[in-house]
C-alpha cells in the first residue's frame, strides 16, 4: 500500500492506471463498516483507493470537528489489511483553497438531516465532488446508514454526468443490532444500552410492514412508542430518493429515524 499526501502524487498515480478504480471516501476511525466498504471494493476492481479526510466544510458551528475521532496509525493498518492499493490523506490546505467554487445542494438536502444541519450537504457534496475528480473512479461505495447523503451524492453523479458506478452497501451492525457508527464511542454505558431501542423500533415497523400495514401513522406511532424513553429527533418515511411519500412501496422506501444522546445524534434506518 502506498500513502499520498498531495494531489500532484494522487494524479501522477492516476493517469498511469488503465483498470478499474474503486474508491472509498472515508473521514478515518475506521470500523467494521468501513472494512465492509473496502473489502466490497476489493473485490469488484483491480485497484482500490481509500481516502481519509476530516471534512470541515461539512461540520456547522458548535458541532464535533475538533473532538471528532482520528486514529491514523490504526486506520494506516486496516487498510493495509484490507489490502488497499492507494490510501489518500491530504491536508486541509490541499484540499480547500482560499477562495473555493462553492457547489450548492438541491432543496431537498433541507429537510430531515439538512434541517437538523443546514448547509451540512453543501460541504459533502463539495468534498465528493473533488475527491470524484481526483480519484476517477469506476465505482464508488457508500454505506446505506448516511441515506439521504447516499442519495444526493447520486443524484450528483447523474446531474454532473459523472461516468461513476455508485454502490450502496448494506448497514454493517454490532452483535446487538446497534449501527455501527465513528460516534458509537461517544456513548456512556446507559446510553449505549438505551441505544438498542433504535433498531428496535426499526424492526417493530418493518414486523408490522410485513403483515400489510400500510398506515404510515401507524408505522410511526409504533416506532415512537419504541423509542418513547429516547430524545428522538425524527422518525421519517421516504422514497429512496428522499421524494416525497404517497404510500408504502416495497422495494422503494427507507424508514429513518435519529436520537439524540446528549450531544450525540445517532442515525438508523431500514431499506424496505
Amino acid at each position: 500500500m502506498k500513502i499520498l499526501k498531495t494531489i500532484e502524487e494522487l494524479q501522477d498515480v492516476r493517469k498511469n492506471i488503465t483498470s478499474n478504480v474503486g474508491f472509498v471516501p472515508t473521514m478515518g476511525a475506521l470500523h467494521d463498516g468501513h472494512i465492509a466498504l473496502i473489502k466490497k471494493a476489493r473485490t469488484e476492481n483491480d485497484i482500490v483507493i481509500v481516502s481519509i479526510f476530516v471534512n470541515p466544510t461539512q461540520f456547522l458551528p458548535g458541532e464535533d470537528l475538533a473532538a471528532y475521532p482520528r486514529r491514523d496509525e490504526a486506520d494506516k493498518k486496516i487498510c493495509e489489511m484490507c489490502k488497499v492499493d492507494y490510501l489518500f490523506m491530504p491536508e486541509i490546505s490541499t484540499i480547500y483553497s482560499k477562495e473555493e467554487i462553492l457547489l450548492k445542494a438541491p432543496n431537498k438536502s433541507y429537510i430531515l438531516e439538512g434541517k437538523a444541519r443546514p448547509g451540512h450537504f453543501d460541504g459533502v457534496l463539495q468534498v465528493v465532488l473533488k475527491l470524484f475528480g481526483l480519484t476517477q473512479p469506476t465505482n464508488a461505495y457508500f454505506g446505506k446508514k448516511d441515506a439521504q447523503q447516499l442519495a444526493l451524492i447520486a443524484q450528483m453523479v447523474k446531474d454532473f454526468f459523472l461516468p461513476i458506478n455508485i454502490v450502496a452497501c448494506d448497514i454493517v451492525r454490532e452483535f446487538d443490532g446497534l449501527a455501527l457508527s465513528s460516534r458509537n464511542v461517544y456513548l456512556n454505558p446507559t446510553q449505549r444500552k438505551d441505544s438498542l431501542l433504535i433498531s428496535k423500533s426499526l424492526y417493530s415497523a418493518a414486523t408490522l410492514i410485513a403483515k400489510d400495514e400500510k398506515n404510515i401513522n401507524v408505522i410511526k406511532e409504533r416506532i415512537y412508542k419504541v423509542m418513547e424513553t429516547l430524545d428522538v429527533e425524527y422518525v421519517a418515511i421516504v422514497y429512496r430518493e428522499f421524494n416525497e411519500l404517497k404510500e408504502i412501496e416495497i422495494g422503494n422506501t427507507i424508514i429513518l429515524v435519529v436520537a439524540r444522546f446528549n450531544n450525540t445524534r445517532l442515525l438508523d434506518n431500514i431499506w424496505l
